[in-house]
C-alpha cells in the first residue's frame, strides 16, 4: 500500500532539513504543500524548490485560510484529506511538507484527525523536523531549558490573564503568532519587569531573518506574521 509522510522541512534554511526528509521528497510521487491564501505562494514549498522536481513529481498546494471559523475551515481541510487519499488509493506516495515540525502548530495536524478517521488502514509516517522554536533560541543565543526550569509555550492570542499567569509561572516563555497583539504583549512586559528579557525573531532561517531584543522599537509597527517572541527570566 501507498504511504503519506508527514514531513517537517524546518524553519526556512534547505540546510536544516533533514537527511531524511530530503530523501522522502526526492522520492515521494506526490508532494502537497500548504498555502493561507489562494493567490499566495507556499513558504514550505520555497524551502524545498531544490529539492523536488515538478517535472517528475505532483505538486498539489492546498489551500488552509487563515480564519477562526471552523465551520468554514472544514470544508478546506476535507477537501486537502480527500486529495492526499485519493493519491494514495492510486498507489502513489504522498509526501505533505510543513514548515517546522509536523506535530508542532503544524498545518498538517488539521487533516491529520481526518485521514485516521476516514482511512486508519493507510500507513502515515511523521517526520520531524526543527521547528522555528529551536531555531529561533539558537538565532537569538538564548537556552530554553536548563536544569528543573519550566518551559511554556503558547499562543500570544491569549486572553490577559492567562498570558500574566504564564509570564509569572515559568522561566522561559514562547509566543507565537505575536505579530498582531504585540503592543499589547509588550506592555505587559513593561507592567511585569521583562520588557528587556526577550528577543523578537523573525523569518528564521531565512534570507530576511532578524533578532530584536530592543522590543520598545517595535511599538506601533506592522510586524511579519512569520515572527515569535522568546522571554527568558
Amino acid at each position: 500500500m501507498a504511504k503519506i509522510y508527514a514531513v517537517g522541512v524546518g524553519p526556512g534554511d534547505p540546510e536544516l532539513i533533514t537527511r531524511k526528509a530530503e530523501r522522502v521528497l526526492r522520492t515521494a510521487k506526490v508532494i502537497c504543500t500548504p498555502t493561507g491564501q489562494a493567490d499566495a505562494a507556499s513558504y514550505a514549498l520555497s524551502i524545498v524548490k531544490g529539492i523536488v522536481n515538478p517535472l517528475t513529481q505532483e505538486i498539489i498546494t492546498q489551500l488552509f485560510p487563515m480564519s477562526k471559523d471552523e465551520s468554514l475551515l472544514e470544508e478546506f481541510w476535507q477537501k486537502a484529506a480527500d486529495e492526499v487519499l485519493t493519491r494514495v488509493d492510486a498507489g502513489l506516495d504522498v509526501a505533505f511538507i510543513t514548515i517546522g515540525d509536523p506535530l508542532l502548530y503544524s498545518t498538517f495536524l488539521y487533516i491529520y484527525r481526518i485521514l485516521r478517521a476516514k482511512r486508519p488502514d493507510v500507513p502515515i509516517e511523521i517526520i520531524p523536523g526543527i521547528s522555528c522554536i529551536n531555531a529561533a533560541a539558537a538565532a537569538a543565543g538564548i537556552p530554553l531549558g536548563m536544569a528543573g526550569e519550566r518551559i511554556a509555550i503558547l499562543p500570544a492570542t491569549y486572553a490577559d490573564a492567562e498570558l500574566r499567569q504564564t509570564l509569572l509561572d515559568f522561566d522561559t516563555i514562547v509566543l507565537m503568532k505575536v505579530s498582531r497583539v504585540f503592543d499589547r504583549v509588550y506592555a505587559m512586559l513593561e507592567e511585569l519587569g521583562l520588557e528587556k528579557s526577550g528577543a523578537f525573531i523573525r523569518r528564521v532561517g531565512s534570507e530576511q531573518e532578524e533578532v530584536v531584543v530592543d522590543l520598545a522599537s517595535l511599538a506601533g509597527k506592522k510586524l511579519d506574521y512569520l515572527s515569535m517572541l522568546i522571554i527568558r527570566k
